[in-house]
């Protein structure tokens, strides 16, 4: 499993409630459940990721999240995990309401385009760059809205949402964020992973 999902399962208390939210192939979901005896569901897009799901006998439902987040109810989970998702969406600030609506906290994990090799790159070569956690060309790219960790902090401020933790990850390291450390966190990690409620 990632680094990234092992800090998710981390912030997860066992026997919660927690919908994934474009939840891949299952792989969090799946261990999860066998690790921490959670109740865990998921929404995907992909039917081959919604296939490999059911095969593994998850319980996974196929549906576009930027459309269909409005048939749960509210407060139906402990938690709602979104890994790496939300600057896909055409909506994500619709989206994000959505999420805090039907969970009563949030696990939001963000690409950081504030990560110092990203500017390096562009900066350097005047060219997208495409690095490990950023893997594609600018034409072929499923992100719509790039975001820094940074960002999506100051985001979570100005929409009064509640930023309970934050952690940054550089490659096997991983990093608390705060305000007071928000400019060098943002230059140095890779991926920005948000507690919210």
């Amino acid at each position: 499993m990632k680094n990234e999902f092992k800090i998710i399962a981390n912030l997860l208390p066992p026997q919660s409630r927690i919908l994934d939210v474009g939840c891949g192939d299952g792989t969090l979901i799946e261990a999860l459940i066998k690790e921490k005896n959670i109740d865990a569901r998921g929404i995907e897009l992909g039917e081959d990721n919604v296939k490999a799901c059911i095969s593994k006998g998850l319980s996974v439902i196929e549906g576009n999240a930027e459309t269909e987040l409005n048939q749960f109810p509210d407060k139906a989970f402990d938690y709602v995990i979104l890994s790496q998702t939300l600057q896909a969406f055409y909506q994500p600030e619709n989206v994000l309401e959505q999420l805090l609506r039907i969970g009563y906290k949030v696990i939001v994990s963000i690409p950081n385009f504030g990560y110092w090799q990203i500017r390096t790159n562009l900066l350097l070569f005047g060219k997208m760059p495409i690095t490990k956690s950023l893997p594609y060309s600018w034409y072929d790219t499923p992100n719509l809205h790039m975001c820094s960790i940074k960002d999506f902090y100051q985001f979570c401020e100005k929409k009064k949402i509640k930023i309970n933790m934050v952690i940054g990850i550089n490659g096997k390291k991983t990093s608390s964020i705060y305000k007071i450390n928000l400019e060098m966190k943002n230059l140095l990690s890779e991926v920005g992973i948000f507690l919210v409620s």
